[in-house]
């Protein structure tokens, strides 16, 4: 069935470079993730090499963060907290300790490399189950990626909260060539990583195509062969706008988790108004409203419960 919705929201510009911006966040991530799990193994191991007492169990397997503070733990695991800080880029910004499952810092590389990230990581248990928020801020914090400029990273950190915080998910064409600008540069940042030159090539393809050619001839869809379109074009078009809607809903899977983990903690929070207006948004448009119900409940729960 073509998505007629769809079609009507890739012919608005702004939300096209909207969703064409945020899938060159998931292209990113894709591209980042093998990279710095490896990363990370190898920084868990130079720690466990360099310091005895880090490889020592916890001393009462019971070490845990009491809302995002981590005190009176062992002797252990205050050794690794106190590690972590060492390695920290800016020790005076909030660590989010609750992402933490503190006795597992001696045994998992993951469990290390969360200490570095926002909030609500504490079920994700590898690399390819973050978001590019979680691995730019990892690489952000943690000075084991000391190859890195961070100045180029917190660019693009920056400009994808702008993205994702978007009141109305539009930004406009000028926004997009400053953001091209920031992802080139953090692209070049890791020129020694081989699959990062295919990761630049799908950005700039991403950014340079024209998504609406994927819905033009839409009014003759019912007879295909008039005006020189043929069939193969509709199937073209069928599975063109399947794929551009997995990448949208994926885009907006990820604010939705994003904001609705922000409500929990707070319902007094921009994130709150944010989400009441994705909601709207979400309703306003059939398709999504269907794929997107059990969050919409979520939403409407959470606004009944302020």
């Amino acid at each position: 069935m073509v998505l007629e919705e769809l079609v009507v929201r890739l012919n608005d510009r702004e939300y096209k470079n909207w969703l064409k911006a945020g899938r060159c966040l998931l292209i990113l991530k894709d591209g980042l993730h093998p990279f710095i799990s490896h990363s990370m193994r190898a920084f868990h191991a130079d720690l466990l090499n360099q310091n005895t007492l880090l490889r020592k169990p916890c001393e009462t397997s019971a070490c845990k963060p009491r809302g995002n503070k981590l005190s009176s733990s062992c002797r252990v695991c205050s050794e690794w907290q106190t590690v972590i800080l060492r390695h920290h880029r800016n020790p005076d910004a909030t660590v989010n300790w609750d992402n933490c499952v503190p006795p597992n810092w001696r045994t998992d590389h993951w469990e290390l490399a969360k200490a570095y990230m926002p909030r609500g990581q504490g079920k994700v248990r590898s690399a390819d189950q973050c978001d590019a928020s979680a691995l730019l801020n990892l690489i952000n914090y943690c000075d084991c990626f000391r190859s890195v400029d961070p100045k180029f990273v917190r660019e693009v950190i920056r400009f994808r909260n702008e993205l994702m915080h978007s009141c109305e998910f539009r930004v406009k064409d000028e926004w997009v060539r400053r953001y091209h600008t920031a992802v080139k540069n953090l692209v070049r940042q890791f020129s020694h990583v081989p699959q990062m030159a295919a990761v630049g090539r799908q950005i700039e393809e991403m950014l340079t195509v024209d998504l609406s050619i994927c819905v033009s001839g839409l009014d003759h869809l019912d007879s295909p062969v008039s005006d020189g379109l043929e069939c193969d074009s509709v199937s073209q078009w069928e599975s063109s706008a399947d794929l551009i809607s997995q990448w949208e809903a994926e885009l907006l899977r990820e604010t939705l988790q994003e904001l609705l983990h922000a409500a929990a903690v707070d319902t007094k929070t921009q994130d709150t108004e944010q989400l009441k207006r994705l909601g709207g948004f979400l309703q306003a448009n059939r398709d999504l409203g269907e794929r997107f119900s059990a969050e919409l409940q979520a939403i409407n729960s959470l606004e009944a419960g302020q």
